[in-house]
């Protein structure tokens, strides 16, 4: 039996530190943390974009894109993928294509 991608994997409390939400992740998105170009995006960078987004878009799926420009990484804009629940991350990329 494969295991459900959509299984949330885990939460984590940011309001310890910057952040005063809950998020939780998908194995999904576990799984392609792995991934090098991926490894080093930052939690911090994540809530952000959660929080703070420069643009929304919800796709047909009900799946909500958000992105934000993290000036650590010079400008570049993190997209975050949300399921419908809008607190539950399954995707992390830098975007190269977005335009503000």
């Amino acid at each position: 039996m494969t295991p459900d991608p959509f299984q949330f994997s885990a939460l984590f409390n940011f309001s310890a530190g910057c952040c005063s939400a809950t998020v939780k992740f998908t194995r999904y998105y576990h799984e392609m943390r792995r991934r090098p170009d991926r490894a080093f995006i930052r939690l911090e960078w994540v809530q952000q974009a959660v929080d703070h987004p420069v643009r929304q878009f919800v796709q047909q799926d009900g799946r909500i894109r958000r992105w934000a420009a993290i000036d650590a990484m010079g400008g570049q804009y993190l997209r975050v993928v949300l399921l419908p629940d809008g607190l539950t991350v399954h995707n992390t990329f830098f975007d190269r294509s977005f335009k503000p």
